[in-house]
């Protein structure tokens, strides 16, 4: 009866009356290649029955297909051109000193609002955070010893770490990627989950709704994990994929040469790596995405066990996609498919578990959404739009149009701006003085791994026009349905 009196209200609209928890877990750098989108080759058990309670997003995308610019843009609920947070330099706070952001809006309305681990972004040099956002100071268990590598390898790096500076690599980092006979407690993000549990305990007792926040490292470089997570993957089961070589009628800025990538111990610096380590690239990746999802998994048991899923809101989001060979290409950092598509799971009280919706949806929607299921007031900076609705009616028209963008560095800066339609991707690069020196066009029914330019194919130059035509019109031209006068 408690659930379908919630259902009654989320099917009315009048969420207000309703003050949810919000837990709200990230991962960082997980690509949407999970069991649950269908990658029936990817151990994610925990991922997937979340998925089975909830509503899938099936073509969710971030702005920027990076660490911290995406999650300024998600957390700040506005679009990369409004926080000026386009690199891992900058940070929001600094940009917008009265943002009021995601969880401080939370804060700021009665919910007690914690951070664990990796919310905002936090980088080997400078852990970063919000204390604005938060009821309480964040955790961050960081990159203590032991927390990405082995014994052995740990004290390979404390050993060069104490040459002269003259004889020390400018950054020491290990090797990108380890299996370890290991423990899950000895890793940073098992440690969070850890935390999280310890946390979600003692939050129940409390009389305030709460907005808890846990991000976790994983799958991000370097892929270290323990052995028994590579092991669900032998390495006879690895292959390189198809496009693995980058297509010639790219536009030079769309690619990139694997810079963070090369930051690692045993990478070249500059060449093509050998197809031993691309592989080994592959499958630590994926055993990274088996071993982030038993730590989530540890994290929603508990939800469960204390009795809380029913007056909880789950959100699941990585902060953008990733590329392993496709394309050319290693990391994220491009405007391609992969890189700004991502995974996107919300099960909120009530709504009818199972569901997945193909409607396109962006990050910057994350803020307005969560705020009208909880029945707050949305400030009026956001630039997105909630996408409450479809977790009743998953299959209605929703968004004409998904917006990314990415800033080239280097000598030469460029701006590569993206529009995603049901059917196309459109890319436009433009230098600093906003001159266009490269165009990029894919049919996704045809070519979803986007191999193929069509740009310069004169048979699709009205194509090209009408792509060109909104996306320069910008995002508030592409109205949601929701938006839309009936």
């Amino acid at each position: 009866m408690k659930s379908l009196f919630i259902l009654l209200f989320i099917s009315l609209g009048t969420l207000h009356a309703a003050k949810f928890n919000v837990l709200f877990i990230m991962a960082d750098d997980l690509r949407a290649e999970l069991g649950c989108y269908g990658a029936k080759h990817i151990h994610s058990p925990n991922i997937d029955k979340l998925a089975s309670r909830g509503t899938l997003f099936e073509r969710a995308y971030c702005q920027v297909s990076v660490c911290n610019p995406s999650r300024s843009s998600l957390l700040g609920g506005v679009r990369p051109d409004t926080t000026g947070v386009l690199d891992n330099q900058h940070f929001l706070r600094p940009q917008l000193p009265d943002i009021v952001t995601l969880p401080q809006h939370f804060k700021n309305n009665g919910w007690h609002s914690m951070s664990l681990g990796k919310i905002f972004h936090h980088s080997e040099r400078e852990p970063g955070d919000d204390p604005q956002s938060w009821s309480e100071p964040a955790w961050y268990h960081g990159v203590p010893h032991r927390s990405w590598f082995s014994k052995e390898t740990d004290e390979k790096l404390k050993a060069i770490k104490k040459l002269p500076a003259d004889k020390r690599p400018k950054l020491v980092r290990g090797p990108p990627f380890e299996a370890a006979n290991e423990p899950d407690e000895v890793y940073s993000d098992a440690q969070t989950a850890a935390k999280a549990i310890e946390t979600l305990q003692r939050l129940k007792g409390m009389e305030k709704p709460f907005f808890l926040g846990v991000g976790f490292q994983k799958p991000h470089l370097p892929f270290t994990c323990p052995q028994k997570y590579w092991d669900m993957y032998p390495a006879d089961t690895i292959k390189l994929p198809d496009n693995y070589q980058a297509s010639p009628d790219v536009p030079a800025p769309a690619l990139h040469n694997w810079y963070e990538l090369r930051s690692y111990g045993d990478v070249p610096a500059t060449i093509g790596i050998p197809d031993e380590m691309a592989l080994n690239l592959i499958r630590g990746y994926r055993a990274c995405t088996s071993f982030v999802d038993a730590q989530i998994g540890r994290v929603l048991d508990e939800l469960d066990r204390l009795g809380l899923r029913e007056s909880t809101i789950v959100v699941l989001l990585s902060d953008h996609g990733y590329h392993l060979g496709e394309n050319g290409i290693f990391t994220k950092m491009t405007n391609f498919e992969l890189g700004t598509h991502a995974p996107l799971i919300v099960s909120a009280p009530g709504q009818k578990p199972g569901q997945c919706t193909r409607s396109l949806v962006e990050f910057v929607d994350i803020y307005p959404t969560l705020a009208e299921l909880c029945g707050l007031k949305l400030p009026s900076h956001l630039d997105g739009t909630s996408f409450a609705p479809l977790l009743t009616n998953p299959e209605q028209k929703w968004k004409a149009a998904a917006f990314s963008q990415y800033l080239r560095p280097g000598k030469e800066k460029f701006m590569g701006r993206s529009l995603r339609t049901d059917r196309w991707r459109y890319t436009e690069w433009t230098n600093m003085k906003d001159e266009v020196v490269g165009t990029e066009l894919y049919d996704e029914r045809t070519d979803p791994q986007e191999n193929h330019n069509l740009a310069k194919d004169s048979a699709n130059s009205a194509t090209v026009a009408a792509m060109a035509k909104q996306l320069h019109e910008g995002p508030k031209k592409m109205t949601s349905a929701a938006e839309k006068p009936h």
